[in-house]
């Protein structure tokens, strides 16, 4: 992953006039709940920022970029019938006016009149697990050399209700109907709504230079995001005093996720899938610049390619 950002560090350096300051370089990085993307981009940060790159690294989580919890509330309040904004984590439940003015002042840090960014927080054990955002964020000031945007939904596209309504007919890959029904759990409107949403996130995405992906394996892709992310909640309350989701709890919030991944994963690698027009055309900024790396259920590394 670091000889990834450092080789397209280069490239993109190499691209501005010598005469101006370089931009940061925007890296994109998803990965399912619990894979280890929060963890390894830390690894990644430390690594760059010590000798001999000695790089100044600033990670953004999109976690962090939820609405706070009156928001989340108000938003399920308005779609009750609605459940995957019955809670935080689907495209719609973040502040995307927020996001784009971050992401928006790290692309302009490098100037030579820009300001400091704060970065917001967002805390997940607030609320029994439901979570709100909190005010002591951290400040980013200027020169920074590389930005990585992680999250679950990092790189998702919209999609036409055409492929929605194909998908839903479909089995889920790597559950059962007796532990996931997509056919149960969502309706075409439901997805379509959140599609509707995602077409915001776009903007995020153009920000984007290059591109990691974490996956886990083929045979257990959706099914071993359960495990992870149980996993995950179980270490977060043994940190802090126990505050956080129930077991069954957490079974309820990654069945919100999955339609995301069904229906709009692989726009990572694919952009614009079955849309009107030109966006049918439309392939992500970052093809040619994107890292692919395939963990096992241990989260042990079992391949890595390019795409």
């Amino acid at each position: 992953m670091a000889q990834h950002v450092l080789d397209q560090l280069r490239e993109h350096r190499s691209r501005c006039p010598p005469s101006l300051r370089p931009t940061p370089l925007f890296v994109g990085v998803q990965g399912p709940q619990g894979s280890g993307k929060t963890f390894l981009t830390s690894r990644l940060r430390a690594h760059l920022a010590s000798p001999p790159h000695s790089l100044a690294v600033t990670v953004l989580s999109i976690d962090d970029l939820y609405l706070p919890h009156s928001g989340l509330r108000s938003l399920a309040e308005s779609n009750p019938h609605n459940i995957l904004f019955q809670g935080r984590g689907q495209p719609g439940t973040h502040d995307v006016p927020l996001g784009t003015s971050v992401l928006g002042n790290l692309k302009k840090i490098n100037e030579v009149d820009a300001g400091t960014v704060d970065i917001p927080i967002f805390d997940k054990s607030l609320f029994n697990g439901q979570g709100d955002r909190i005010s002591d964020g951290e400040t980013v000031k200027g020169p920074v050399d590389v930005v990585v945007l992680e999250g679950w939904c990092v790189g998702f596209f919209p999609t036409s209700k055409e492929l929605v309504k194909e998908r839903l007919k479909e089995p889920v890959p790597t559950l059962e109907p007796d532990m996931f029904d997509m056919k149960a759990f969502v309706s075409v409107d439901h997805v379509l709504a959140v599609n509707e949403q995602l077409k915001r996130y776009v903007e995020w995405w153009s920000a984007l230079d290059a591109f990691i992906q974490i996956k886990g394996p083929s045979s257990a892709q959706l099914s071993i995001i359960y495990q992870w992310r149980l996993q995950q909640e179980h270490n977060m309350k043994a940190k802090n005093g126990g505050k956080g989701m129930t077991d069954d709890q957490v079974k309820t919030f990654v069945d919100r996720y999955i339609p995301g991944y069904v229906f709009f994963g692989d726009g990572v690698t694919k952009g614009f899938s079955g849309g009107e027009g030109a966006e049918t055309e439309r392939l992500p900024s970052w093809i040619g610049k994107g890292l692919s790396v395939t963990i096992g259920n241990d989260r042990e590394l079992l391949h890595v390619s390019n795409f």
